[in-house]
């Protein structure tokens, strides 16, 4: 009866989204309730088992709601893609104030107070959603203060509705960021986590995964039989993966090869790439 993408739709033969009644069968349906992500990052994994896959990672203050919570483990669906998943239930706090501040270094600390010097108490990656509450200077340094009188750098931080103007250049505050199947932040990031990361920055929404990037992100381009019509932010796509183009002859992408986010031209990858997955496969001006 489903023709629905499961990564994108919460349902099980058990237990379905309320708002899918009627076009998937399931035992139950539940509305869902609405909640966020307290853990630095939460690795949004394909079934409620700590080895299995992880499919996506979400960040600290990120929107979700929650179909189920059982034997540790939450059934989720992010609010800013529409992933579904299982996370720790650790992970899993109730609605909060809403975020003022969103963490635009790659990473920052977390300090018990207003000063660097104190012995961090966490960390938080690019994208991270948070609540400042006030501000401090100590010995010229200027942090953003929490509720909780915990301290973060203000230079790491953009007001919630402050957007990059480059998404690329975000993109390449994250080189030498290690490569991590599944990883969506500053700490670890794959292909397509870097381009919908780094386009979130800039205020724009894109799907999670590189085929789904493929088929909706931007508008088609063609690209040139020499890929001489291709441009800054264009993004190409292989099999199962694809890349962010600075100019028009070079990229930046997250990769298997190098096992970081790294800077590659495009001619070298093609022919690199090509052996084992061919060609590229399509490209994309978001």
């Amino acid at each position: 009866m489903s023709v629905h993408d499961s990564r994108l739709h919460a349902f099980r033969a058990d237990l379905a989204d309320e708002r899918l009644r009627g076009s998937v069968e399931a035992e139950r349906f539940v509305p869902g309730r609405p909640a966020r992500i307290a853990a630095s990052i939460a690795d949004l994994r394909r079934a409620p088992r700590p080895d299995a896959e992880m499919d996506s990672q979400l960040l600290f203050g990120e929107g979700i709601r929650v179909f189920e919570e059982s034997e540790g483990w939450a059934w989720v669906q992010a609010e800013r893609d529409g992933y579904v998943g299982y996370v720790a239930g650790t992970a899993v706090a109730p609605i909060a104030t809403d975020a003022t501040h969103v963490v635009s270094a790659p990473r920052t600390f977390i300090y018990p107070g207003p000063d660097m010097k104190l012995p961090r108490s966490g960390e938080l990656s690019m994208g991270s959603r948070i609540t400042v509450t006030g501000h401090a200077e100590t010995r010229g340094t200027k942090y953003a203060v929490l509720a909780s009188g915990e301290a973060i750098v203000a230079r790491h931080l953009a007001a919630k509705d402050v957007f990059a103007g480059d998404y690329v250049a975000v993109a390449e505050t994250l080189l030498n960021t290690p490569y991590l199947w599944g990883g969506s932040s500053g700490f670890g990031i794959d292909c397509s986590g870097l381009v919908q990361l780094a386009l979130r920055m800039a205020g724009r929404a894109v799907l999670r995964d590189a085929d789904q990037q493929g088929e909706t992100a931007g508008v088609a381009i063609d690209a040139g039989p020499a890929y001489e019509n291709l441009q800054r932010g264009d993004l190409v796509f292989w099999k199962g993966h694809v890349a962010i183009m600075t100019d028009a002859a070079n990229m930046v992408h997250a990769n298997g090869h190098t096992m970081l986010v790294s800077r590659e031209p495009l001619d070298a990858a093609v022919e690199r790439i090509g052996y084992l997955y061919g060609k590229p496969t399509g490209f994309r001006r978001p």
